[in-house]
């Protein structure tokens, strides 16, 4: 630590009330960097530099926050008295009647093989120039760029227990999209539509093969163009571990949230067709479903040694063999409903409060390799890459759209198809699931969002392919 960071340290712990029944600091220091190259033009680099504390006060039953980023000791002391004002007024209102929560002593940060200060940004730059250009490959291809977004994200927990949580938490999207037109036709293939995201540094760009993805994505991108509609039927449905994402996230993820159960989300993105009744016998999905919360995956985008109130985190069956276990809830959602949770209460910054989460939320290996998956499908299609989504009020009924799809007939892939589109109510369609893969792969999404005011923040979701029977699938042309 700096001088600057330890006195800093010191005069936020020094601004506690020592006779609140709980009371943290959380001081939050965010540095962005976002570099791009379109068309063959390098656009100008941004970079973004976000800091302040946010102070929590718990008294009497009652909870207070109060944010700044003013970090005089004149600021810092007018948002402990925000909290602390707060506190006293929500006393014996509060749904939670005591703290329960945790004076935690801990660290983390994330590993990184090779740092993005060992390279020059001109080289840096280089790196997107050359996939930009690759993109190039045939002359109606009319759009197209290179990307990398990158947060490095600090974050010091203090409490007046004695609780000190330090973690440095770095993470990279990497970007790709090719838009090829004819006519009124035009079809875009992406990177996984920032998807392949990670935990690290120049590592990230190498796991999904960034350096040699550009030339594909020209291609399919033009083999788009004079792809047939994909058909519409009911049919097998095998999806690769991009579009999983998006499917793990809308219809495992969001439903199972604790506040959203317990109705907090109402107002805004709708609340969850789970019921805490569910938990423990609950058919969510086949037995070949096996779903876990897991912070500790080493360079998965949502990895994390502690979430934003202190709870360590741990690796935690949410599904099990299809069955319901217990639902991402962090601490206080936990103390609310009486059920066991995880440790998800996480922040989008320092001028929001923790709310339930998801982290990385993933969808266990199975045996079966793809080409085994692809082998058992006598009529269906290999989808692609999330372009769209519609889900209900209650994360229940759901339409999604892919960026490409691959015809199946009788075991073997016979041809691409454009905008492919499925549909399903989320019970039956995990109840349907008839093949997990081996081919475990980490990714995630860096704009989840979320609450009241909103917070976006970045999740971790990993997958292998998975094949689903009885999907209605349709083209998304007339």
């Amino acid at each position: 630590m700096t001088d600057l960071e330890t006195r800093l340290e010191d005069r936020l712990r020094g601004m506690l009330p020592a006779d609140a029944d709980y009371a943290s600091a959380r001081h939050v220091v965010e540095r962005g960097t976002n570099l791009s190259v379109r068309n063959g033009v390098v656009e100008p680099p941004a970079a973004s530099h976000d800091e302040g504390v946010m102070f929590t006060v718990w008294r009497d039953g009652g909870i207070g926050y109060g944010a700044t980023s003013d970090l005089t000791d004149a600021g810092l002391a007018a948002a402990v008295e925000r909290a602390s004002d707060w506190a006293q007024a929500t006393a014996g209102r509060s749904v939670v009647d005591q703290t329960p929560l945790l004076h935690t002593v801990g660290d983390y940060e994330t590993p990184v093989a090779e740092s993005f200060d060992s390279m020059d940004l001109v080289d840096q730059i280089a790196i997107l120039v050359r996939a930009d250009s690759a993109m190039n490959v045939d002359d109606r291809i009319v759009d197209r760029g290179a990307a990398m977004l990158r947060y490095d994200v600090e974050t010091l927990l203090i409490t007046n227990g004695g609780g000190r949580v330090a973690q440095r938490i770095r993470q990279v999207f990497p970007d790709l999209h090719a838009t090829a037109n004819v006519g009124s036709n035009t079809q875009t293939r992406t990177y996984g539509r920032a998807a392949f995201g990670g935990q690290g540094g120049l590592e990230v760009m190498a796991e999904h093969g960034f350096a040699d993805a550009p030339v594909r994505i020209g291609e399919e991108a033009v083999a788009l163009l004079d792809a047939p509609n994909c058909p519409t039927g009911v049919m097998d449905l095998l999806l690769a571990p991009d579009q999983m994402v998006l499917q793990i996230h809308e219809s495992i993820g969001h439903p199972l949230e604790l506040d959203r159960i317990l109705g907090d989300e109402r107002n805004y993105a709708g609340t969850s067709f789970v019921t805490p009744d569910m938990f423990g016998t609950y058919q969510y999905g086949s037995e070949l479903l096996n779903v876990t919360f897991d912070p500790t995956v080493a360079g998965e985008v949502a990895s994390y040694g502690y979430d934003d109130d202190g709870t360590p985190a741990q690796r935690t069956y949410l599904i099990k063999s299809g069955i319901l276990q217990r639902p991402m809830g962090g601490t206080i959602s936990q103390a609310r409903a009486g059920l066991n949770g995880v440790a998800n209460s996480r922040a989008s910054s320092w001028n929001r409060p923790p709310i339930d989460r998801m982290a990385n939320l993933n969808v266990e290996a199975g045996e079966a390799t793809v080409d085994e998956l692809i082998a058992g499908i006598e009529h269906g299609v290999l989808m692609e890459t999330n372009v769209s989504w519609s889900i209900d009020d209650s994360r229940n009924k759901f339409q999604f759209g892919c960026e490409l799809g691959r015809m199946i007939e009788n075991g073997e892939i016979t041809g691409i198809v454009r905008n492919p589109n499925y549909r399903g109510i989320s019970s039956t369609f995990w109840r349907n699931l008839t093949g997990v893969a081996d081919d475990f792969t980490t990714m995630g999404t860096p704009n989840c969002g979320k609450g009241e005011p909103n917070q976006v923040i970045r999740v971790g979701h990993a997958s292998p392919h998975c094949r689903f029977s009885a999907v209605q699938v349709f083209g998304g042309e007339a």
